[in-house]
């Protein structure tokens, strides 16, 4: 089964570094958003199995997407990618709902192992 993919990253070098992180025998339909609201507007309109997303950007960032997709109720499995590793921010994102946080860059084998043990591989 082929999942669908969302990359939400305002550098476009971070969401191609994304994309290399996937596991290459992971079966997906990638998409990628510029800002939370490009992400939003995607997720409204269609089903996004994962969402790997960062927390800032400009127009709308990573806290204000989760909350939205939580207020909204979209089903969808959030991993936050960010370098603003302090406990605070990553207690508050998990709070908000994320499945998991991710040091960025993300590494492929890190990533690997968060979608299995969430049930994507």
């Amino acid at each position: 089964m082929t999942s669908s993919v969302l990359i939400c990253d305002d550098s476009n070098m971070a969401r191609k570094q994304v994309v290399r992180s996937l596991p290459p025998h992971w079966q997906v339909r990638v998409q990628t958003a510029k800002n939370g609201i490009e992400a939003l507007e995607i997720m409204r309109n269609q089903a996004v199995d994962v969402l790997f997303l960062d927390l800032t950007m400009p127009e709308l960032d990573g806290l204000g997407v989760l909350q939205k997709i939580k207020e909204e109720g979209i089903n969808c499995s959030v991993f936050v990618i960010s370098a603003d590793v302090q406990p605070a921010m990553q207690a508050r994102v998990l709070e908000l709902g994320a499945t998991a946080f991710l040091r960025k860059p993300v590494e492929a084998d890190v990533l690997m192992d968060e979608l299995q043990v969430h049930g994507f591989l």
